[in-house]
């Protein structure tokens, strides 16, 4: 196990590295801690012409001691009205769910998680999210439920929480 402790504290601290020399426009990243190397703080930066455009959302990405073998969990701290989010922030994509078959039959093994996903292409697949949310499987009934039947409420929730994140920086 230290083994794998060790490759994968020495992979995230390249992914951290390469990030912090070739920037990503629309997120950054760094450690919560600099003492911890599996527990990163990312602000995610809503998408230009979405609802969630000028927002900023705060999240803390948790890395297993077998990455890439095991997907980060990934929680929004910042408030977030979205399908695809947990009422508790916890982020629900495909990419995040641990590899293999998909026990209820939802998703192909391929849109799983893979050991070749990096932070980045984490955080563009939520950015993704973000901009099209999936209604069909969703991990909080509530806003889905909206998404679907009373967008012009959606929407305003959305931007209330747009804007809070704006107040908070």
């Amino acid at each position: 196990m230290a083994a794998t402790t060790s490759q994968a504290s020495l992979l995230l601290q390249k992914q951290l590295r390469d990030l912090a020399k070739h920037p990503v426009d629309g997120f950054s990243a760094g450690l919560v801690d600099d003492s911890n190397v599996f527990e990163w703080q990312v602000t995610i930066i809503g998408p230009p012409d979405t609802l969630y455009d000028g927002g900023y959302f705060n999240a803390i990405m948790s890395f297993p001691q077998n990455y890439p073998n095991s997907p980060p969990s990934v929680r929004f701290t910042s408030e977030m009205w979205h399908p695809n989010v947990y009422p508790d922030g916890r982020v629900c994509i495909s990419i995040l769910h641990p590899p293999g078959e998909d026990p209820n039959g939802y998703e192909l093994a391929s849109e799983r998680w893979t050991p070749v996903h990096t932070v980045e292409s984490i955080v563009l697949s939520i950015i993704s999210m973000l901009s099209s949310p999936n209604d069909e499987s969703p991990a909080n009934i509530e806003a889905a439920k909206e998404w679907r039947e009373k967008r012009d409420e959606f929407k305003k929730k959305v931007r209330r929480i747009v804007r809070k994140s704006q107040e908070m920086l």
